[in-house]
């Protein structure tokens, strides 16, 4: 008896040990993943425009962590005072991989593809099934990891009990963590339907650890158990919208919102197989009974001379132009109604909808175009074609024209080509979205209903009119029921036209071609950037670049348009394309090379633009005073001072060849001479921030360092050009790398007054071409000019400086007296982070002066013109103001007509301008 029991003990201590070991183990693991979000850690949940979801996008790259003592190509050339200063930071981290990071980062060659959908090969591999209650901003150590071991241990074991209790299988979802119990009448909500209701508010009270208060304006009539409806219930930021999640999952749960089956119409077997043929010289001869298309123009953003442009390259007087402007982009569509007004067949929506990536609006939006545009019955059309702004067309109109005309009775679609059982899984189709607080919230799974084939891919396409009166009118089983199915589906417009028209009467119509061109980079474009608004993972495609214009010219199969391009990334190659459909414009045209983009606009009003947007601008508008003052300012007169006067009227970025040159602040401002208000606009250039530390050292590799926010890793630009920011804004450290051998660099933040804020370490290999790392600062930031240093070996390789504004403005009104400690201070006891690098400041050369923290506390403690001649200073040692100009009368002699310039907002711009039809019936 005692011996059979010893193994049994054996083995009860064997499996202690192995579960004690496992759970440090992941205790580590989760420590370690904290200060994982070097370069590609911050890219690996984001997505693009226009892109088919992925089942978790692309793949959290791998890390490697560690620094020159990990690298034994680097560690032993170290000579002794260099060991003694790497040890001195070593021994600052509290913890393992507390301070230093290495990164490597695998730069693939890029992979061409028509095909429209966007899922990533390894798509499989990723977790789209955690969205957690949204959080505080990440801090250096998680909650677990500051626990005590024991404590630790005793939390996993709790959390993995509960998980394995309480898993159960439901209609919705197979996991739950928690039930929360409600009474009450079902709300119905979809999309597609002409309203939603409302009702009073009621209260649920916090149930368990995870969720948070819950206020609804009628309580469901279910248990909410599943997982992914309780996150979506604890991120939800209003009552209207945690009232449609937890009613539409109840009526899920008890079977009543999604269709079961649906009857399939067509009566081929298959997929229709249409091959439609593709002869270049053919479309140069115009068809007896050519076809009529309907352009629908779907926009956003504030690119209004890119939109103009490209309308300017698809414009004909024979065609139609219906334009919808996204409800939140006013200052567009503004300009699109100016423009419309001088044509006949161009009419923008009456209507307007808040549509976003992979939301069910947008079909919504396809949907009461197709209705709008077959109620008008002045506009006789054959085919409707769906653009946005981001393309533009590769063939001319005739071309396309002719093209159509051949093919009038046919659909062109592009479908995903791949199994569809995976299509299924990666697009989400199995799961149920619901659109509400401008966010597709994931409320768990459901059944693809019986009878009917899924099919899809590319949300563009070409639809011709008898098929869309079929899905605008009919009432049929098959359009009925999909209209519903896809009211609670992810990128609801890659699939449902494809499946409605596969399974319809009209399914030998299906071409299997969008005639589209799509610049499709998946390394770069699956970084799933838009998980802030959607809960699952996607794909976009890139910016077109003139190293792409050859595809354009490819003639294996038909294209007519391609996506995507972007001015303000490129403009070159919109230029290249221009120019090959419609030739050169003539010699001396003013503007070929600049561009425009508008960035604030009076209308609009101070509160669309942020606190240290509006601080700089006020600045911006200053300098251009004290510019025009001094150079155009004769002694005894006051013809050429101002004084400025309100806030600016408009903002626009201008770029000169692909390179960014800075604002244009277009501002009010009293001439003192003559007490009349004049307006003018100031150009305001960055003053180069970076520079080589040691020029004759024999580290070439690094090509650039940029500090900014809003890092677009698909593109690899930050969008907040400029690098604009405040004490609560937080910063990214970029670098571009050329081609060389693996090496290790450190890089250092360092604060106005010489604290050390961050160090980490970076691993580039050969081939990487970019790195970036946000740290985990603690904010506020200390206002002044900041400096990053790049080291080899703790020699200093390169710098940049970037500035931190401090406030004259705290939400859009003058900043208080009391605010001031809490923007201007800098963080509390100088912690950027929880340990400190402080040991380093010898080690670096960094002295902390006592002159500079006593500077420091001062000019925190600046208000009104003091404050203002700080935040000038400033601004004065990062940017100059280059030009000023008039848009009108003004007294100063000598100031200049901004039409007359070459830089100005409103100098010539005649590629994107629009006049009158020509005789030919086009406006290029």
């Amino acid at each position: 008896m005692v011996a059979a029991s010893c193994p049994r003990r054996l083995a009860r201590r064997s499996r202690s040990a192995i579960v004690a070991a496992l759970t440090v183990l992941l205790i580590q693991t989760l420590i370690v993943w904290n200060f994982s979000s070097l370069d590609s850690g911050d890219e690996q949940r984001g997505g693009g425009g226009g892109g088919a979801a992925a089942a978790g996008g692309s793949s959290r790259e791998k890390r490697d962590r560690g620094s020159d003592r990990d690298d034994p190509r680097l560690g032993h050339q170290q000579p002794p005072h260099q060991r003694v200063a790497r040890a001195a930071a070593a021994a600052l981290h509290s913890q393992a991989l507390d301070g230093y990071f290495s990164h490597r980062p695998k730069e693939k060659m890029r992979t061409d593809s028509n095909n429209e959908n966007s899922v990533p090969k390894d798509f499989e591999n990723i977790d789209n099934s955690n969205f957690a209650p949204r959080t505080q901003r990440h801090k250096h150590q998680t909650e677990l990891a500051k626990k005590p071991l024991s404590k630790q241990k005793e939390h996993l074991k709790r959390k993995l009990a509960l998980d394995e209790k309480v898993k159960e299988n439901s209609l919705l979802g197979k996991n739950s963590n928690e039930v929360l119990h409600y009474e009450g009448k079902n709300l119905s909500s979809t999309n597609l339907k002409d309203g939603s209701k409302t009702s009073k508010v009621h209260h649920a009270k916090k149930s368990g650890n995870s969720s948070p208060e819950m206020k609804y304006e009628l309580p469901p009539k279910c248990e909410i158990t599943g997982k992914e409806a309780l996150s979506a219930l604890s991120r939800a930021k209003t009552k209207q919208c945690r009232q449609e999640i937890a009613e539409v999952y109840c009526q899920h749960k008890q079977g009543k919102l999604m269709p079961e089956k649906v009857t399939r119409l067509c009566p081929l077997e298959g997929k229709a197989n249409n091959n439609v043929q593709w002869d270049e010289d053919s479309m140069e001869y115009m068809a007896s009974n050519p076809v009529k298309i309907a352009f629908v123009l779907v926009v956003h953003g504030r690119a209004s001379r890119q939109l103009q442009r490209m309308f300017k390259a698809i414009y004909h007087k024979d065609h139609y132009y219906y334009i919808h402007c996204d409800k939140r982009s006013n200052y567009l569509h503004r300009q699109v109604v100016q423009f419309a007004s001088q044509y006949p067949n161009v009419r923008v929506s009456s209507w307007r909808m808040a549509t976003i990536w992979g939301g069910a609006s947008l079909l919504s939006t396809y949907l009461q175009s197709m209705r709008d545009l077959l109620e008008m019955s002045d506009w006789s059309w054959d085919f409707f074609i769906n653009l946005s702004a981001a393309d533009y067309p590769v063939r001319t109109n005739d071309q396309l024209v002719a093209f159509l005309s051949r093919y009038r009775d046919m659909n062109f679609l592009k479908s995903h080509g791949r199994d569809n059982a995976r299509f299924i899984r990666k697009q989400g189709l199995d799961r149920l979205f619901l659109e509400c607080d401008t966010h597709m919230w994931r409320l768990g799974d459901r059944k693809i209903p019986e009878g009917i084939t899924v099919d899809g891919g590319s949300d563009w396409f070409l639809l011709n009119r008898k098929f869309v009166e079929y899905v605008t009118y009919s009432n049929d089983d098959l359009v009925t029921k999909m209209k519903r199915f896809y009211s609670y589906t992810l990128l609801p417009a890659e699939s449902f036209f494809h499946t409605v028209l596969e399974n319809s009467p009209y399914c030998d119509t299906m071409v299997d071609n969008n005639l589209r061109i799509t610049n499709w980079n998946r390394k770069l474009g699956c970084k799933c950037q838009y998980k802030h608004i959607v809960d699952w993972c996607g794909c976009s495609p890139n910016d077109f670049k003139p190293s792409d214009f050859h595809r354009f010219q490819q003639t294996a199969r038909p294209t007519f348009f391609a996506r995507k391009f972007e001015a303000a990334v490129n403009q070159e190659i919109i230029g290249q394309l221009d120019y090959y459909l419609y030739g050169n414009y003539p010699s001396g045209t003013p503007g070929l090379r600049s561009y425009w983009e508008n960035l604030y606009d009076e209308p609009d009003g101070v509160h669309s633009i942020s606190d240290v947007m509006l601080t700089m601008f006020h600045s911006f508008s200053r300098m251009g005073l004290k510019r025009a003052e001094e150079s155009l300012h004769t002694d005894g007169e006051n013809s050429c001072r101002y004084f400025s006067m309100g806030h600016p009227v408009s903002v626009h970025l201008y770029f000169l060849a692909d390179r960014f040159q800075g604002f244009l602040i277009k501002h009010h401002a009293t001439n003192l001479a003559v007490s009349k208000l004049e307006t003018l606009e100031t150009w305001v250039m960055p003053k180069k921030v970076f520079k080589i530390a040691n020029p004759t050292s024999d580290f070439g590799r690094l090509q650039f360092s940029e500090v900014g926010t809003d890092w677009d890793a698909k593109e690899r630009i930050f969008r907040n050009f400029g690098g604009i920011m405040g004490p609560m804004d937080e910063p990214i450290a970029m670098q571009k790398w050329g081609k060389g051998p693996n090496i290790t660099v450190t890089v250092v933040w360092i604060d106005p007054i010489n604290v050390i804020a961050a160090t980490y370490d970076i691993l580039i290999e050969s081939s990487a071409e970019y790195t970036h790392y946000k740290p985990p600062l603690n904010l506020p930031l200390r206002p002044g000019i900041w400096t990053i240093r790049i080291l080899h070996h703790w020699v200093p390789v390169a710098e940049t400086k970037f500035l931190v504004t401090p406030l004259t403005f705290s939400n859009r009104q003058p900043i208080k007296h009391e605010e001031l400690s809490k923007f201007h201070g800098g963080p509390p006891k100088n912690a950027y982070m929880e340990q400190s690098f402080q040991g380093l400041n010898p080690v670096l050369n960094i002295p902390i002066n006592s002159m500079y923290v006593e500077e420091a506390k001062k000019n925190a403690a600046l208000l009104g013109p003091k404050l203002e001649n700080w935040v000038d200073k400033l601004a004065n040692d990062m940017w100059s103001a280059v030009d000023i100009c008039t848009t009108g009368p003004s007294s100063c002699p000598v100031m200049q007509a901004c039409a007359q310039t070459s830089w100005s907002s409103l100098s010539p711009d005649p590629k994107s301008e629009l006049g009158l039809v020509k005789y030919d019936g086009r406006l290029r």
